[in-house]
């Protein structure tokens, strides 16, 4: 199973902390960080600061999310980034949340499958160096060619409802799931499969952003956990948090309880159902459960609170690189 490393972007840690991050796990051999975007540094200024402050780990951008930038701005960035760093880049496409796309930039999120879709079929053919001119209903390019060399890399798409499912099977060399048990990572592997097969695609390979900490502290457990209160009461998400055994804590969070008393509720082993926490032994079973259910790749979100940079995390991970990191490659 591919293990790969994603900046966490803490917002109770300095920024700059995430750039130490990523010089933990390329020095330690992981085979890709993921650069996500949040209230802090901007993707693309992150991606090459990191590769030009690291020596060969390959980048994936995002997900990204499509209400806010357009096609041609993604591949651009992409291209830029990796001819500014000599490094292989990738892009991962999302719909990001309400909170972000409507109220941070001041962007409608409307059918964000569709745009999901669009957007890929653009991006993909940009990417690929080809001038484009689609007209779609949200996302749109006509008459760009890329000038800077074409970028051969695998495209994500991140999914969780069945409709952004269905663009990952038609779209992507990979779905992204955020944050999931292993009995929902086999439902929608299973949904992704199917949706593939009817579609008469390869399915893609599906890789899983977790929570990450070995042998944590007490204040490592809070910062796991305070990043989990506002999916407790979100669609689909509380469904699964509740079938995991904490339907009664999803049911007060959908009471809507101040966030200190959420959290306090909150018990650690919620964590662990949801990510790697724990001892050698307890991370080695859970990395078998997620293989189990269908996952091609993990990748590790590191705790810092508590462990600065993830140093402590990322060394105790590394060790289970030789079990092999596979790869992905793009659809023809």
């Amino acid at each position: 199973m591919k293990l790969s490393v994603v900046t966490p972007l803490w917002q109770d840690r300095p920024a700059g902390e995430n750039l130490e991050v990523a010089q933990q796990a390329d020095r330690l051999g992981f085979p890709e960080l993921w650069l996500g975007e949040m209230a802090t540094y901007d993707a693309f200024a992150l991606a090459t600061a990191i590769g030009l402050n690291t020596q060969r780990i390959p980048l994936t951008l995002g997900p990204l999310a499509v209400s806010v930038r357009t096609p041609m701005t993604m591949a651009m960035g992409i291209a830029s980034v990796a001819d500014l760093t000599g490094r292989q880049v990738g892009l991962a496409l999302g719909a990001s949340s309400t909170v972000v796309v409507e109220e941070w930039h001041g962007r409608p999120r409307l059918r964000t499958a569709r745009h999901l879709d669009e957007t890929a079929r653009i991006v993909r053919a940009l990417l690929a160096g080809e001038k484009v001119a689609i007209e779609g209903e949200l996302a749109s390019c006509r008459g760009y060619r890329l000038r800077l060399d074409p970028v051969p890399a695998p495209l994500t798409v991140a999914a969780f409802g069945p409709a952004a499912v269905r663009v990952a099977a038609r779209r992507a060399d990979r779905m992204l799931l955020n944050m999931v048990t292993p009995a929902s990572l086999q439902r929608l592997q299973r949904q992704v499969a199917d949706a593939a097969r009817e579609a008469g695609k390869v399915a893609p390979a599906v890789a899983v952003w977790l929570p990450c900490a070995s042998d944590p502290a007490d204040e490592t457990l809070e910062q796991l956990k305070r990043a989990v209160v506002g999916y407790l009461a979100a669609p689909g998400y509380g469904e699964m948090i509740a079938e995991a055994g904490f339907a009664d804590l999803v049911e007060f969070a959908r009471t809507r309880p101040h966030p200190k008393e959420l959290l306090a509720a909150m018990p650690d082993q919620l964590i662990s159902s949801i990510g790697l926490v724990g001892d050698a032994s307890e991370i080695d079973a859970r990395i078998q459960a997620y293989r189990e259910a269908g996952a091609a790749e993990i990748c590790l979100v590191p705790a810092t609170a508590g462990d600065p940079a993830g140093r402590r995390t990322l060394e105790a991970m590394a060790q289970r690189l030789d079990q092999g990191p596979g790869d992905v490659t793009p659809k023809s």
